[in-house]
């Protein structure tokens, strides 16, 4: 690269600037540059204002190398959480299914905990949680006869635990 620039002599002084009272004609006017905003914008010139604006306001894209690493760590996470869930199924566990009756707590509450153990120990295991459970209304024959009136105490609801899970 060459520079070129103007060179002065060093026993001459360089040239003074015009003293301020002077003024070249260019410089008494305002600038006609395209910097120069117009003084009655366009449509044209407003929409590309909005645009700028709206630009300013959108998120920036991520690179493709970006975008890839973050579905790897995504999928690295899923994968984590899977063999956690699975490693807590390793211990034997069964379905079993069946009717028993969920006995009534002292509350008045169907325990069908206590229904879904007996269930899983008729097939061998130690405990379980039910799974499903079914009710049945259960009513005396005297609701049967024609006339009588219904009584409150004629019906009662029985539940049953019908899946469990074993342990």
């Amino acid at each position: 690269m060459v520079a070129v620039s103007t060179g002065w002599p060093q026993t001459a002084a360089p040239p003074q600037a015009p003293p301020p009272s002077q003024t070249t004609p260019q410089q008494a006017g305002p600038p006609n540059g395209p910097a120069a905003a117009p003084e009655n914008p366009g449509l044209i010139d407003e929409m590309g204002k909005v645009l700028e604006k709206s630009l300013s306001i959108l998120p920036t894209l991520k690179s493709t190398g970006e975008t890839l690493d973050d579905l790897n760590a995504r999928a690295k996470d899923a994968a984590r959480n899977a063999s956690e869930g699975l490693s807590r199924l390793t211990t034997p566990a069964s379905i079993a299914t069946g009717r028993i009756q969920c006995p009534v707590s002292a509350n008045g509450a169907p325990d069908c905990k206590v229904a879904a153990d007996k269930l899983c120990q008729t097939k061998g295991f130690k405990e379980g949680k039910s799974l499903s459970t079914d009710s049945v209304e259960a009513c005396s024959p005297k609701v049967l006869i024609p006339g009588r009136a219904r009584k409150p105490d004629d019906c009662r609801t029985d539940n049953f635990v019908t899946r469990a899970l074993c342990q």
